[in-house]
């Protein structure tokens, strides 16, 4: 049997103040698919918009419809390929609009446990931005107004205005998120990788 590494890997989003940065384990034997839809998860990310890996001046991902092109399939490009230096970096792109460029370091190059379930996450912080919000400028505008103070008077000036509460859901719901935006669930990252790597199709369920 050949032997497997495993890759710990520090991810972090370019142009955002404090850190939003995830750190997982990956097998050498999963595929560069396999670190996407790992991404997609760690970040919270939805997958629905095109993306792209930069590794050593070359594109990988997996093509979609009015996307771009790959010249290898992502599923049939093993990690282990690149053979990964340590505190080797590469990029991840997604969302071509919105930008959010995830710069990615291979901090540790440590031997294969049969006993672990992989991917697996072991350290982060912060919720990632909320999808289509505009990009990393505009989150951190958004992060800026959104406030408590900011949700605690509106929450008030809802009461005074004696509306239903569906009047406001919407709007409280995007409350929720900017309360927790400083909060990363590492638990359910977790639970939704264990789905991923079992095959259960329920891990894209947010």
């Amino acid at each position: 049997m050949a032997k497997i590494d495993v890759y710990q890997l520090r991810v972090y989003l370019r142009q955002i103040s404090p850190m939003i940065w995830r750190r997982f384990l990956v097998r050498g034997d999963s595929t560069i698919a396999d670190l996407h839809y790992t991404l997609q998860i760690a970040m919270s990310w939805t997958d629905y918009h095109l993306h792209q890996f930069r590794i050593r001046g070359k594109r990988y991902g997996i093509s979609r419809i009015h996307g771009p092109t790959f010249r290898d399939r992502a599923q049939d490009v093993p990690l282990s390929r690149f053979q990964f230096r340590l505190h080797e970096r590469f990029l991840y792109e997604y969302d071509f609009i919105d930008q959010w460029e995830h710069e990615i370091r291979v901090e540790e190059i440590l031997p294969f446990d049969p006993t672990k379930i992989y991917p697996v996450c072991t350290g982060g912080s912060k919720a990632a931005p909320p999808e289509d919000c505009g990009g990393p400028g505009r989150f951190l505008a958004l992060k800026h107004h959104y406030n408590e103070g900011y949700i605690f008077h509106r929450l008030l000036e809802m009461v005074d205005e004696g509306g239903l509460v569906a009047d406001y859901w919407d709007e409280i719901h995007e409350f929720k998120y900017w309360l927790q935006v400083n909060r990363f669930d590492r638990r359910e990252v977790n639970r939704r990788l264990q789905l991923y790597a079992a095959g259960d199709e329920e891990w894209r369920q947010l």
